[in-house]
């Protein structure tokens, strides 16, 4: 064999080499890469070869799937009542993906899940019926949520506050899911307009979206101080001068009511009249680091919240100047929270000063029904001693009885609740958002924590209040979670 023929060998085998080492990166290295891939539409074809998995509310699905009539994706996804749960199941789209419940537990929806297999499967590599997720929510509670935001821009939040059961979770505008869930025309029309308008239909407000909890989180600044010891009861006089100047600042702050009897007022009368002087004041006693340290019981600053979907982080700011403090204490300069997070106060201040961990997922049960996850024993942790949650609750009492949260009144019921106001833009140059933030205690022990936001209205800038705007919404979740 000449030297020509020996080197074009060589170099044959070496490609043949090069070949067979770039099959085996592939399929030992790269293979799974290759078939989660978005752009492998083998994948797809396999999700909607058959029908889904559903997402169950109160016993009932609210998802199914329907037979397409042409091309290589067999189902697609339909929903009951769509706009009505879809803060709560998100979509599933052949086109555009998963998001919420339907994207968290895909692999279930679509029988993928190992834990749908058992070892002779594994083995055979045999299909499984999909798996089911059982929610929280509690029908009537959602229904009446979203019937009182109706028009209105904002979000709502129901917990039980024993459990940290999701019974609600409502978000206005909404949008059908089922609208986007084939690869049509119109589909892709429905697309283009839900998520170019400036409304954000899609986006999950009561989750994802966060906003300056205004008076609301004086509660969080009112539990600080009595868990300090700053003040010994909420019957105790504060030191609170009013008008009151932010610490180095030639800012005055001032009350919405000048005649409220807001000098030197005790947390009950602050709570009751919305005294900024008192919680401003306050705020600057305890020090930043206290209010954040309360705070983040509460759950402010945690970057991953899941329920099992992810919620945005709610901030408690560090770093801040005495009259930034002082901002903070009203729920204004950089403080921000979700209507989860909210709800969260409400419904520990209910439960005793113990916070039940948020979920909207009860069980998730394989095709048989047998349980694969139970979410129902909740976990709990201590935020504030039981004294004062009973204090608290006792005051917010008064603030729907005798104060600004009259609207949220239930007759026979013990309710408790706490208004809000928040600054909006540049100089509050925005509509203000209006926040409510309550519980409410049956006569059988039955208890149920609520939070509202709206966040655009047609109301009158000079209209806008919790008491006028987010009470009779938060009253309405109430009745329909303990009726």
């Amino acid at each position: 064999m000449n030297k020509t023929i020996r080197r074009a060998a060589a170099f044959c085998l070496l490609l043949a080499f090069a070949v067979l080492l770039r099959a085996t990166w592939v399929q030992a290295v790269q293979a799974r890469a290759l078939a989660d891939s978005s752009d492998n539409r083998r994948k797809v074809i396999a999700q909607y070869a058959r029908p889904l998995g559903d997402i169950i509310v109160a016993g009932e699905p609210v998802t199914g799937s329907r037979r397409t009539e042409s091309g290589d994706l067999a189902y697609a996804r339909t929903y009951t009542d769509g706009e009505l749960y879809a803060p709560v199941t998100g979509y599933s789209s052949q086109v555009y993906g998963a998001t919420q419940l339907e994207g968290v537990y895909q692999d279930v929806l679509d029988g993928t899940d190992t834990r749908l297999k058992n070892p002779a499967d594994v083995l055979t590599g045999k299909e499984t019926e999909p798996g089911d997720v059982l929610t929280t929510i509690d029908p009537a509670v959602q229904k009446a949520g979203t019937e009182a935001l109706g028009s209105k821009k904002g979000a709502a939040v129901a917990l039980d506050p024993a459990t940290g059961a999701v019974l609600g979770m409502v978000n206005t505008p909404g949008y059908d899911p089922g609208r986007i869930t084939g690869g049509s025309a119109a589909d892709t029309r429905a697309w283009r307009e839900l998520t170019e308008g400036e409304d954000k239909p899609m986006l999950n407000r009561a989750l994802r979206q966060t906003y300056p909890p205004g008076s609301a989180f004086k509660l969080v600044v009112a539990a600080a101080a009595l868990e300090d010891g700053l003040y010994g009861s909420v019957a105790e006089p504060t030191r609170s001068p009013d008008p009151y100047t932010l610490p180095g600042s030639s800012k005055v702050l001032t009350n919405e009511n000048p005649s409220a009897p807001c000098e030197n007022a005790s947390i009950r009368t602050g709570l009751q009249y919305s005294c900024n002087n008192v919680f401003a004041k306050m705020a600057v006693d305890l020090g930043q680091d206290k209010v954040k340290a309360m705070a983040e019981k509460f759950g402010f600053n945690t970057d991953k919240m899941d329920i099992p979907v992810r919620a945005a982080t709610s901030v408690y700011p560090s770093d801040m100047d005495r009259a930034q403090t002082a901002l903070s204490g009203i729920g204004q300069f950089d403080v921000t929270a979700t209507p989860l997070q909210m709800a969260m106060v409400t419904a520990a201040l209910a439960n005793g000063g113990e916070l039940a961990a948020p979920h909207m997922v009860d069980r998730v049960t394989d095709g048989d029904g047998n349980t694969l996850e139970d979410h129902s024993g909740p976990e709990t942790s201590r935020v504030v001693s039981s004294g004062t949650a009973e204090q608290l609750r006792d005051a917010m009492v008064t603030v729907v009885e005798r104060g600004t949260g009259s609207n949220a009144r239930i007759g026979g019921t013990e309710v408790g609740g706490k208004t809000g106001t928040a600054q909006n833009g540049v100089d509050n140059s925005r509509t203000p958002y209006a926040w409510f933030v309550s519980y409410a205690k049956a006569d059988d022990g039955k208890q149920v924590a609520v939070a509202v936001v709206v966040e655009d209205s047609d109301a009158a800038r000079s209209e806008v209040s919790g008491n006028g705007l987010a009470a009779p919404i938060a009253r309405k979740m109430m009745e329909a979670a303990l009726t």
